[in-house]
C-alpha cells in the first residue's frame, strides 16, 4: 500500500514537465496524507492537459457515505478493472497523481522504519489513478481519486511488497482517454516501474505524523 507521497515540484515545473498550457496553482508538499488534496493530472474540455485538486480516498458515486473514501486510497492493478468500487472509474475516469517521490515503511523487529523512494534527479513523475464524482445537495461536487499500486521493482521490493504504478510519458494520452476502451492494454500500463534511476532510501519517523510537511522528512539518515 502507498499511504504517503511527495509533491515538492513548483508550479513552473509541472507545468514544463507535464506540458500543461492553463495555470497551475501548486504549494510543494512533503507529506500528503489520505484525505488531503492530491494534484490530479486530466484533459480538459478542449483536449487539453490540466491540473486540478482532488481529495485522495476515492469514494464510488453509489456510496451512501463519503468516508468510505478513507479506505480507498489505493487500488491494485490486478484488480482494478473488476472490482465494484473502482471498474467504472477504470472504464471512462482515469487520471493521473502527481509526484515526485513516495515513502514506504520496512518493518525491522519491532520498529517500522520509513523509507523515502524518488527518482534520482528528483524530477515528478505520474502515478496511474481514477477519480470519482460524489454528488451532494446544496453543496459542489466531491471529487475524490485513487492511485493504483503494482507488483514492485527490484528496488522498491527491498522496502515493501508493492508500488505505485508510474506511468511512462508516452502512456500519458491513451490513459487518460475516456473514449479508449482497451483493457487489455490499459492494464499492460501497469506494470512496475522499469528504469533503473528508482532511489529508495531511509528517513525520520517524522514522516508518520501528517502533521509533519516540511524538507527535513525527505532529508537521507546518516
Amino acid at each position: 500500500m502507498c499511504g504517503r507521497y511527495t509533491l515538492t515540484a513548483p508550479a513552473e515545473v509541472l507545468s514544463e514537465v507535464f506540458e500543461i498550457e492553463e495555470p497551475v496553482n501548486w504549494t510543494p508538499r512533503y507529506n500528503i496524507a489520505p484525505t488531503q488534496e492530491a494534484a490530479v493530472l486530466g484533459l480538459n474540455h478542449q483536449g487539453g492537459r490540466s491540473i486540478g485538486g482532488m481529495k485522495w480516498g476515492l469514494v464510488p458515486s453509489w456510496a451512501k457515505d463519503p468516508s468510505i473514501g478513507n479506505r480507498m486510497i489505493n487500488a491494485r492493478a490486478e484488480t482494478v478493472a473488476e472490482k465494484p468500487a473502482y471498474r467504472s472509474s477504470f472504464k471512462k475516469r482515469r487520471c493521473l497523481l502527481l509526484a515526485d517521490g513516495f515513502y514506504e515503511w520496512k518493518k525491522a523487529g519491532s520498529v517500522k522504519q520509513p523509507y523515502y523512494l524518488s527518482l534520482q534527479d528528483h524530477r515528478p513523475f505520474a502515478i496511474a489513478g481514477i477519480w470519482s464524482r460524489w454528488r451532494r445537495e446544496e453543496q459542489d461536487d466531491l471529487l475524490t481519486c485513487s492511485l493504483i499500486t503494482t507488483s514492485p521493482n527490484s528496488v522498491a521490493a527491498e522496502v515493501h511488497d508493492r508500488m505505485p504504478a508510474i506511468l511512462q510519458a508516452e502512456d500519458f494520452n491513451a490513459w487518460l482517454d475516456p473514449a479508449n476502451d482497451d483493457t487489455q492494454a490499459l492494464l499492460a500500463m501497469l506494470g512496475p516501474y522499469s528504469g533503473e534511476d528508482l532511489q529508495a532510501f531511509a528517513v525520520s519517523t517524522l514522516v508518520n505524523s501528517p502533521k509533519n510537511d516540511t524538507p527535513q522528512l525527505i532529508e537521507r539518515l546518516a
